[in-house]
């Protein structure tokens, strides 16, 4: 039997990500029940919320210690005792930080097609969560109308690229708040945002004052901390605050006060709402499609950022807390047999 090779949970998460919180095992490959199909791992998805499922119960229950930690992940199918898949069908899934799993269909672990007629990497970045996040959180809860200003934070990783240049592709005015010159250049140069925002070398709320003289429409917030406060001090009336996530937060030792300038809410008939994709699945082909068709006309731009080989996995998602990724990260442990790679057209 092949051998599976597995990152396993060590200890929770104490501040940023270290390598003891993972600990390597190796075991033989799990064997499919019925109703079961094994996948074996092609790509994994590096994604912020990860160190939450390590830390604590969120909208997932926590990782437990000694199992396998918990990542999205896309998979060829190796065996299937499920007459709705077969051997070389590609998928995605909960599927972990391991070679092979066992995935069962109506379950958290339940396997789904990966879009057919693009490479895996655009599956799981702007035609996967990363982009029906931007896609809905945007859409949803931020609510652009042409020719308001949309302020993005994050703005070149993974969600937040996507988001800017959905709201540009919308009609709006984009700035992307990034960390580093290299970041902010390609925000505007690749990506077409109308300005920048360098958070490491310059002050923020005075930058953003400069760069949306009437204000912010609507915040896509995917850092939170002074960022979040410093977005909420230049808020236009009725600007719209979307909470997709918080990674200045995410390694706090110790949970800071909320944000100092909330108070802009009430005098700017403001709105601040938070959200979680899994909510907006039933709806994702909805997503894919429009996505897929900006791609296809060139108005969106993927990145991605591929580390190789399972053994880095952990080394990955640290990269991700960093800064150091430049639009999507993913780990490639296994490229996909002949009889996947020939039934994709991408």
């Amino acid at each position: 039997m092949p051998t599976n090779r597995q990152w396993l949970l060590a200890r929770r998460p104490r501040g940023p990500l270290a390598p003891e919180d993972f600990r390597w095992a190796e075991g033989p490959s799990p064997e499919p029940e019925d109703g079961e199909v094994l996948v074996r791992n092609l790509y994994l998805s590096c994604d912020p919320t990860q160190r939450g499922w390590a830390a604590a119960d969120t909208y997932l229950p926590k990782v437990k210690l000694g199992e396998v930690m918990r990542s999205f992940a896309a998979a060829e199918v190796v065996a299937s005792r499920h007459d709705r898949f077969r051997e070389g069908d590609l998928v995605q899934g909960l599927f972990g930080w391991q070679d092979f799993a066992v995935a069962r269909p109506g379950t958290a672990s339940a396997p789904a097609p990966l879009p057919t007629g693009v490479p895996i990497e655009t599956a799981m970045s702007a035609l996967g969560l990363t982009g029906i996040t931007a896609y809905f959180g945007l859409l949803e809860v931020g609510r652009p109308r042409a020719g308001e200003t949309v302020v993005v934070s994050g703005a070149a990783g993974a969600t937040g690229s996507v988001a800017g240049q959905i709201a540009r592709i919308l009609g709006c005015r984009v700035v992307g708040v990034a960390g580093g010159p290299e970041k902010c250049r390609m925000l505007v140069e690749e990506l077409g945002f109308h300005a920048a925002v360098d958070y490491r070398a310059e002050k923020v709320a005075k930058r953003l004052r400069e760069t949306c003289p009437d204000g912010i429409d609507v915040f896509f917030d995917n850092v939170g901390g002074d960022v979040l406060d410093a977005a909420l001090a230049n808020l236009a009336r009725g600007g719209r605050v979307v909470l997709c996530g918080a990674i200045a937060r995410y390694n706090d030792m110790v949970a800071e006060p909320g944000p100092r300038n909330y108070l802009s809410l009430i005098v700017n008939r403001g709105r601040m709402e938070g959200f979680i994709v899994l909510d907006y699945m039933p709806r994702a082909a909805e997503a894919v499609a429009a996505l897929g068709g900006w791609l296809r006309e060139g108005k969106l731009k993927d990145r991605v950022d591929v580390v190789e080989g399972l053994e880095n996995a952990p080394a990955a998602l640290a990269r991700v807390f960093t800064g150091e990724n430049r639009g999507k990260q993913l780990v490639r442990v296994a490229e996909p047999s002949p009889r996947a790679a020939g039934r994709r057209t991408g």
